[in-house]
């Protein structure tokens, strides 16, 4: 084992960067373990295929049509059906083996599989059985560490692999082993960390879309596509459990000493939290029966995970928010907040667990706990004033951001700052002590792979117990805490400003009374302008109808009907922002509520409760809310173009909350493909996206399509 002291060593640049380029849905080849025949989805006539079919299937196969060669019909809803749909086809004899079939469309072609069968296939009871006992275990554990070993020690007994490992992907996209089960004879990695190059991104989208992999035996020879006519070297296969994989991986695993390995994904509302990792000394294959379970076993696992998070969450809201109204309480009509500073600095720090808190009130300091020299605090106070003024800010690697404050990291290395910004500022800052993380690595992260673009393509090749001293960064801020100090900050400005109204309510009469008058004359003002500028939205709303009433040409009718309801969409966020006592902010989901009849009613009476609604409360900016009512009204009128060809069908909205991101959804179940709107709407979507700091993913909903915006809350 190596410990390195002192500072972290510097990241050498990513070898993602390397591993990212290989092609790993196009391999052009299979594992032997199994056959497969690619077949025109049009004549189902066989147009090539991988692996030993002669010997093992039938002879002179080529050009046979796929009904006859598997003496049975091939659905004819499955050859119909949209890119990426996966059906069983039961099982299929060949010349002395049984194989287990299924059949995936993908493009023109119909790709068929055939996996050896079990010689004792499990029944449904006793697969029902294993799957039932295993969620009870689950429902029973006390936390994520004791979940994952249960799990390990769960999927270990479905698939009796050798070792078990639970794998979670962390924010850095390294992962860390959090659970195992093993034959005690074979080394541990529990508690591990892998680096990020181990799985490049291409991969861990497969992970996603192909959520159960199996190498039965490291040691096999690829076998390619074969075709008389067609060029199957492109041929994409994303879906194929008998996929070849990279022989980068392969020879991965020949160094952990692994003969054979499976892979099951922990998949999470379409994001990829880990992975089952079982590994064998020797090959082991897993039947299609068993695959199917782990499958179900996982989604029941990231259901548990799912409930954990949850309920540490609400168990940390409430803790927070009991904390906050004890805080508050001291707030009291004759305390000043110099006062409350001074009498409850410990309090303000417990409460969002700091070593030490500190205000800075003009030429006023107040200090509680572990804190850096006062000279020091002021000036972190004078470079966090502006970036805790709009909204708090936050760091656990104060060092980074600041350089200066490397000399003290040992009191404040994590950094929580807000401010109040009145015409004397008051910055509130919260300081957590540097917490030295021994990190332990299955090999050196920092030799994962060559960082030159040109060099050939080598997995590391030591997992040797490796240990890194992490300095400078402290325990992070969660986002309930960093939310909790954003509403401690309003309450004890809402506490100013309100004893300033008493003191001023009593010394100057007249002069509130006046200054009452001038907030008569200016909401009377305001709401004059947004009067007016209502008027002048449904000016040209209205006259983008006449217009349209007026054009002969149906296309040119349709593009003035699209830019009525973007008008339309920027009024409703109008109307609501200066109808709300808050301007700053919006409730999306009251937005998006109130905006989709808007929507429903322009497109017409046929559209009427053919949009469905699943919103969850999250509150953003007003200018987030105009673009991110644009974006979705864009997306509905593109479902309407492209999904139903301008006629009404049923459309899905949705809207959640993950971490401190959201995500939109919106699904159609149309005739649409994915990879198939590229519009001026599209084109105007992807603007307004990227003008959110957000993602776009489409997806197949199977049928129609699925669009997602994935965006930060600010």
């Amino acid at each position: 084992m190596k410990i390195v002291p002192g500072d972290a060593m510097p990241a050498a640049p990513s070898p993602l960067q390397v591993c990212d380029r290989e092609p790993l849905h196009i391999p052009g080849s299979i594992q032997p373990h199994g056959l497969l025949l690619v077949g025109s989805a049009t004549t189902l006539e066989i147009i090539g295929g991988a692996g030993d079919i002669n010997r093992r299937l039938a002879p002179n196969w080529l050009g046979q049509s796929l009904t006859e060669l598997l003496g049975q019909t091939i659905p004819a809803e499955f050859v119909a059906s949209p890119e990426g749909a996966t059906v069983p086809l039961g099982q299929v004899s060949g010349t002395s083996e049984l194989f287990d079939v299924v059949a995936h469309r993908m493009a023109e072609w119909l790709l068929i599989e055939l996996e050896p069968a079990a010689d004792h296939t499990l029944s449904a009871a006793s697969i029902l059985g294993r799957l039932k006992a295993a969620n009870r275990t689950f429902e029973r554990a006390g936390d994520l560490r004791d979940l994952c070993e249960r799990a390990a020690a769960a999927f270990r007994v479905i698939t009796g692999f050798d070792r078990v490992m639970v794998y979670r992907f962390l924010d850095d996209e390294a992962g860390v082993v959090l659970g195992e089960d093993r034959d005690p004879a074979l080394a541990s990695f529990l508690n591990h960390h892998f680096p990020a190059s181990d799985i490049p991104r291409q991969a861990r989208a497969l992970y996603v879309r192909n959520r159960v992999r199996v190498i039965p035996d490291v040691g096999y020879q690829a076998a390619p596509i074969v075709s008389a006519s067609s060029d199957l070297a492109a041929l994409d296969m994303s879906d194929l459990a008998l996929r070849s994989v990279s022989p980068i991986h392969i020879q991965y695993l020949k160094n952990m000493d692994v003969g054979a390995s499976a892979s099951v994904s922990i998949v999470m509302d379409g994001i990829l939290w880990g992975l089952i990792a079982c590994h064998s000394r020797s090959p082991s294959f897993l039947p299609y029966d068993v695959r199917l379970a782990c499958d179900a076993l996982a989604d029941s696992l990231s259901r548990q995970i799912r409930a954990l998070d949850e309920a540490g969450h609400y168990r940390e809201r409430i803790r927070l928010r009991s904390l906050e109204d004890a805080v508050a309480s001291r707030l009291g009509a004759e305390v000043s907040l110099e006062e409350f500073f001074a009498t409850t600095g410990d309090e303000l720090r417990g409460m969002l667990a700091a070593d030490g808190f500190a205000a800075v009130q003009g030429a006023d300091l107040y200090v509680a706990g572990s804190c850096p020299d006062d000279a020091d605090i002021r000036r972190i106070a004078n470079w966090a004033e502006p970036l805790g003024a709009a909204k708090t800010y936050s760091t656990c690697e104060l060092s980074e951001q600041l350089p200066e404050a490397a000399a003290y990291r040992s009191q404040a290395s994590g950094l929580l700052a807000t401010t109040m910004s009145t015409e004397q500022p008051t910055v509130l800052l919260w300081f957590r002590a540097e917490q030295i993380e021994v990190v332990n690595w299955a090999g050196n992260p920092h030799k994962s792979a060559s960082i030159d673009p040109l060099a050939p393509l080598t997995p590391r090749s030591s997992f040797e117990d490796w240990s890194q001293a992490v300095r400078g960064k402290s325990r992070p801020w969660s986002l309930l805490e960093i939310e909790s100090a954003s509403r401690l900050m309003r309450t004890m400005f809402d506490a100013r400003q309100n004893r300033r109204v008493r003191d001023l309510n009593r010394d100057l009469t007249a002069t509130i009374a006046d200054n009452d008058r001038l907030l008569l004359q200016k909401d009377f003002l305001l709401k004059e302008v947004s009067h007016r500028i209502q008027n002048s939205l449904q000016l040209v709303s209205a006259f983008l109808s006449l217009q349209a009433r007026n054009v002969a040409d149906p296309i040119l009718t349709a593009h003035l009907g699209e830019a009525q309801r973007r008008l339309e969409a920027v009024g409703l966020v109008h109307r609501r922002l200066y109808g709300d006592a808050q301007l700053e902010t919006v409730d999306l989901s009251r937005y998006i509520d109130d905006l989709v009849p808007d929507i429903q009613g322009s497109m017409g009476e046929d559209w009427k409760d053919l949009i469905t609604l699943r919103l969850s409360p999250i509150v953003v900016t007003a200018d987030n809310a105009i673009k991110i009512g644009l974006i979705l009204t864009e997306l509905v009128i593109n479902a309407n173009k492209y999904a139903y060809a301008g006629a009404a069908g049923p459309i899905s909205i949705v809207l959640e909350r993950h971490g401190n991101r959201l995500r939109l959804i919106v699904a159609d179940n149309g005739s649409g493909r994915v990879g198939s709107r590229r519009g001026f709407g599209s084109k105007m979507v992807a603007i307004m996206v990227k003008g959110i700091k957000g993602a776009l993913e489409e997806t197949s909903n199977e049928p129609g399509v699925r669009i997602i915006v994935t965006a930060p809350i600010e």
